[in-house]
Order: C-alpha cells, then structure tokens, then sequence
C-alpha cells in the first residue's frame, strides 16, 4: 500500500496541462478540503482481478476514468502489437447500462484506432455473452466489454477478452499489466483515428441469438404450456432474452416492465444482483399473481441469472447457484447420454462450488475438471483441452456456461436452458424442483452458504490481508467437531493431509484462496474478492436423503450446521 507522501505525490500529478481542467479542479478541491478521500482514490492503481479491473467511477488512479481505462488501452495495445504484429489487428468492444459506459466506451474505441487497431464498436449497449461470441465471430484478437456486472450504481469496470472469446488469464494478465505499468499517462494516444471505428449491430445480433438458440434448444415439448416471467433488472438481457424465448418456441413470456428499460441508477432495486431476493421481488409478485411456472431475473450485463420456480408447496422459492448449476449439468448431462458418450466428454465447474458436480461426474462416468474461481478459467480450460467435449459447466455466484460458443458465462442461453428444463419436466408430470430434490437423492443432499464480509479503502485491505493472514497461521483444526483432514492453500500450491502429515501440489495457478475439509465432509473456503472490497467465505455441508420426501428434514439439520459452523469462527457478518 502506498505511503502518505507517496499518495500526495500520485495526486499531484494528476494537477499537470494533460489532464482535463475539471480534473485538476477536483484534485485541488480534495487537497485542500478532504485528505481521506483522496487517500483512497490515489493509494493504489485499479488491477485486473477474477474479472477484470472494476471499480467507482471518479478521478484517481483508483477509480474508473478515461486515464485509467486509457493507460489499459495503450498498454493492451502495446500488447497486442508484440503479440500478433502490428497489422491487421482488430478488437471488438461492448458496453452495458451503466453511467458513462457509453462514452468510456469509445474513449477505449478511440485509444485503440490511435494506436492502429481496427474498432468494431457496438452502436448500443450488449449483453457481455454477445461481445464474448463476437470476438470469434469477427476474427478479433482481443475484446473489452465496459461492464461492473452487478455492482451498485457508482461502480464501471473494464473486461478484456482473448482471441479465443474467453477473460485474460496467465499469462496474457501479467504481461499485459506490465505493460499497463510501465506507461506514463502522458503515453496514452486519445487521438481517434475514425476511419478505423466500425460500428456493428444487427448482423451480430443475428448470428448471436441464432446461436444461443441453437446451443440452448433441446426439443422440449410442453413450450406453449410453460409460463415465464423474466426481468432484466435495467441491464442489457432485454436486446437479447425475449427474442431468444420467442424463437424457441415460447409464447407466455411476461416481461417486468418496470424494469425493462435499461437505467443505469437501477431505480426498483438496492441492488441489480440476482443472487439478492430483494432484487427479484417484483418478478416473484408478477409471477404469483399469474401463478407463473419459473421467474428470470439477470443481472446488467446478462452473465449471471436468478432462477425461481415452484416448490412442492407451490410457492415460488428462488434457487442458489449452486442448485441452478447442477440441474442445468445433468439435463445436459442427460441429453448427452441419448446421444451416445464418447468417453471426451467433460463438465465444469470451481474450487468454491459445491461438490455435488464432482458426484454428479462420477455417476455419468464423465470428467469434472474444477478450477479457480472466475469463468475464464473454465474457457481456459476448453482451450487447453482441445480434443475433449465441453457439455456445460458453471460456478455457485448464478453463473452457468452452455456448451463453447460463449466462452463466459451466458445468463441468455443459460435462460433458455432453464425453460427447456421446467417445460420438459412440466409436460412428463414433474417440475424443475422436483428434478432438483432428485439430484439430491442421486447424488447427495447438499447445502452451501456464502458469508461475504465488506471492508473497504486502504484499512478495509489491510484488514482482509490480516484475517486471511491469521487462518494460515492459526487454522481452525476442527468444523462442527469434525477434524479438518485436509488444508488447499492455493497461494503455496499444497494440499495437507493433517492425519498423514504429508503434503501434495495443487496443479492450478497460485490464488489467494485457503480451503479446509473434515473428516465429514464439511468444508470451509476463505478468499477475498478480485473484484470487490470483501472477503467471501464459502460454507459446504452434505448429508443423504433416500427419497425427495426426506428433504425438509435434512435441509434443515444441515442449516443448522452451517449456523454452528459460522458461529464457532465468528463469521456471521
């Protein structure tokens, strides 16, 4: 972290003739009149994390702005230069709803066509699956999409996608950031060439949805009987998720008009995050009004999804990821089965999500390939295994990936996928949850909770670094009075056995995550958000249940475990 005379320093020089008048201003205003802010907008630099560099919009070196995007911008072109020669590059951008993504977005657009790069620029906002899709589809090297997902208002963020459409992993993201960080902002180029800016639109569109429609379809009968109520929260999913349903084959699509329009202030919820109830209220109360069979609701730039759909009470109840992901797996999983396996064939998923998707593998007899967490490690994975099939895969924060096309995560197709899931089941008698309580009692009752704790500024950092700091040093040794037999720590690469004392090496890059698994079965995972101020811990229990009847009875001693396990580490929030 950066000292005292280090932040005045970086400060002060932002007050120089190549910075616009309204920032030197605002510079001066905060030296004078508010140390502790501008403390926190200039004691450290944005850097790419598990999803890219994302942050409050602002002046700083800590804030997202035409000078911290640009100097990315220059050093990704500087990159891409090295990389593939400095001819016909080209990189495709999209934006989504937010504040300033529009103009962000072509401050990106101009900085690369003065650098000598080819611009696609979508005229409006995107999903971030299509700027995935589109980065192959138009034979670009690289992608950015100006998005902060599902942040709160004051947030923007800066996603860059490689030539094969998937996030910048190891080792493009170092050698990238070295070059970020060996430029000046006096090095950035804002002069736009505009004879190298094309603006897209419909024809991508065309070849996206067509697409999504075709990975996501699986013939299931019953769509004319299926009704869905889907919002967008304000975000992007509108250009793409109602002409995905209607193409398909389903007709009662009821839309949540008041949250249909794209706003970047998000007016109807406190925040535009699926993964909060809160946040998909209005679609719950739209969809029990017309006694809906699943509600839709997707986060801004259409990544992540919230699924709700019919207990066996009848009462809409909305599913974690964690449930999504593993319903989605093995209706894929299933049609793959009547197509025949081909013995290539793999499912994915991260070290945090549950493990109900490695018992689910086994099963079907397939390969569970787990990664870091963050969907551009499961993209990477499918270019590293080239010979091998990808079914489907996904992660516990709502986010699920169908089949290769998109190299993120995909809330459009996966959207899709769910309505084909509860039409089939629907018209065979069942339910989506109905087929969710099976899964159970194939493979395991499952239960999982995340804990994220915020802490933000610079003390709000050096505290998170503290407390993950004081699991390695002091780590619990037993969960629920189960002994911890082993301890991931992925920072060192080993795996110790705490009964056998020997340690083993974890064959993924090195991450700032610590996991510790009992004797039964519990498991406990630390990690600090890449993206945000907060420490996330991921809780996992899991019992066996013999017939869906007996569900209520385990999730319920199984809540009550993760209350005991949370308790005893003081890790309630």
């Amino acid at each position: 972290m950066s000292t005292t005379s280090t932040i005045l320093e970086n400060a002060k020089s932002w007050l120089s003739d190549f910075f616009d008048p309204e920032v030197r201003k605002e510079i001066e205003d905060l030296l004078e009149n508010d140390p502790d802010e501008l403390k926190d907008r200039f004691y450290k630099t944005l850097e790419f994390g598990t999803g890219g560099m994302r942050g409050i919009m602002g002046t700083g070196t800590n804030r997202i702005n035409k000078y911290t995007l640009g100097k990315s911008t220059q050093g990704l072109s500087a990159y891409l230069k090295k990389t593939y020669g400095p001819k016909d590059l080209k990189v495709v951008i999209a934006y989504d709803c937010r504040h300033n993504s529009q103009t962000l977005a072509r401050t990106v657009a101009e900085v690369f066509s003065a650098n000598g790069i080819h611009v696609y620029l979508f005229s409006e906002l995107r999903t971030t699956p299509e700027l995935s899709f589109a980065v192959r589809h138009l034979g670009c090297q690289a992608g950015v999409v100006l998005t902060a997902s599902h942040n709160p208002p004051e947030y923007n963020g800066y996603k860059v996608y490689w030539t094969d459409g998937g996030q910048i992993v190891p080792p493009q993201d170092r050698e990238i950031i070295r070059e970020i960080n060996s430029l000046d902002y006096r090095d950035i180029r804002f002069e736009a060439r505009e004879e190298l800016i094309e603006k897209i639109d419909t024809e991508v569109d065309e070849a996206f949805i067509n697409a999504s429609v075709k990975h996501g379809s699986f013939d299931a009968p019953g769509k004319e009987d299926l009704s869905i109520v889907f919002t967008p929260l304000h975000g992007t999913s509108i250009t793409a998720i109602p002409e995905v349903l209607k193409r398909a084959g389903y007709p009662k699509v009821t839309v949540i008009e008041a949250q249909a329009t794209p706003n970047g202030d998000f007016p109807t919820v406190k925040s535009p995050n699926p993964e909060e109830p809160e946040a998909l209220e209005m679609a719950l109360s739209k969809g029990a009004e017309i006694d809906a069979d699943i509600v839709i609701g997707t986060d801004p730039d259409s990544d992540r999804l919230g699924i709700a759909v019919r207990n066996t009470d009848g009462v809409l109840e909305l599913l974690n990821g964690n449930q999504a992901m593993v319903l989605m797996t093995r209706f894929l999983l299933d049609r793959q089965r009547e197509k025949g396996f081909k013995g290539d064939e793999f499912i994915a998923t991260t070290i945090v999500s549950t493990p109900m998707m490695q018992a689910m593998a086994a099963a079907y007899g397939v390969e569970c390939k787990t990664s870091l967490t963050g969907f551009k490690w499961i993209a990477k994975m499918i270019r590293d295994f080239p010979d091998q099939h990808f079914i489907g895969g996904g992660e516990e924060s709502f986010g699920y990936m169908v089949g290769d096309f998109v190299r993120d995560k995909d809330a459009v197709t996966s959207t899709l996928l769910a309505c084909e899931i509860a039409a089939r089941a629907k018209a065979e008698g069942s339910s989506f949850y109905n087929e969710l309580m099976q899964c159970y009692v194939d493979f395991g009752c499952y239960r999982e909770r995340l804990v994220s704790l915020v802490r933000r500024g610079m003390d709000g950092a050096e505290e998170i670094s503290r407390m993950m700091r004081e699991f390695r040093e002091h780590p619990p040794t037993s969960l629920d009075g189960s002994p911890i037999i082993r301890i991931d720590d992925y920072q060192e690469s080993a795996s110790r056995d705490t009964r056998e004392g020997t340690t083993h090496p974890i064959e993924l890059p090195k991450s700032n995550v610590l996991i510790y698994t009992t004797e039964d079965g519990t498991r406990l995972a630390a990690r600090p958000s890449g993206t945000e101020p907060k420490i996330k811990f991921y809780v996992s229990v899991s019992g066996e249940i013999s017939n869906p009847g007996e569900y209520p009875g385990a999730k319920e001693q199984l809540e009550s475990k993760m209350d005991r396990v949370l308790e005893e580490l003081n890790l309630n929030g």
